[in-house]
């Protein structure tokens, strides 16, 4: 059985974390219409050491239920945000944030490209109405094309920045 103990710095002491993922909780309910305990699972593997940590040993911390933070696990899979595995020899999966990429950034590019396409077979229900008619439609498909089209490349410009930023860093380090 693989033993793993939480560990908080001098200045993460419990009530201060609580308190952090408590304040993800409610951004993400508010933002995104997470149940409130997603986003605290959010925050608390944001500063959690070790970084994986069980479905027990989040629900202790966070002051819920085990089944609330499955249930949590469960959702934040499909959005990609975290990730479950479970060691060889261990009965109990651990849980950890998934690594930064474009599909679970909002980079993903795919829900542009399906909205500009059902505004354009909403244009092809209306056929040749007015143009104040069709103004609507066509803004969110000129939108939509626009943000498919620049989210791709602006994630590589990000990434090239965040990249060199972290080689400048570990210069300074040295």
């Amino acid at each position: 059985m693989l033993l793993h103990i939480v560990v908080y710095t001098e200045d993460m002491d419990r009530d201060k974390v609580l308190i952090f993922c408590d304040h993800l909780g409610r951004f993400y309910a508010d933002r995104y219409g997470f149940p409130p305990v997603a986003g605290r699972l959010i925050g608390y593997l944001y500063v959690c050491e070790p970084a994986q940590q069980s479905i027990n040993e989040i629900a202790d911390t966070l002051l819920t239920s085990r089944s609330a933070i499955n249930n949590a696990v469960k959702m934040l899979e499909t959005q990609k945000l975290i990730h479950r595995s479970r060691p060889a020899g261990t009965r109990a999966d651990l849980i950890s944030l998934n690594p930064l990429g474009r599909d679970n950034m909002g980079f993903d590019p795919t829900e542009y490209l399906e909205m500009a396409r059902l505004a354009r077979e909403g244009l092809e229900l209306i056929g040749s109405t007015s143009p104040e008619r069709r103004q609507a439609l066509e803004i969110v498909i000129s939108l939509n094309d626009f943000m498919a089209e620049r989210l791709p490349r602006l994630y590589e410009e990000w990434n090239a920045v965040h990249q060199k930023s972290r080689v400048a860093k570990r210069s300074k380090g040295k």
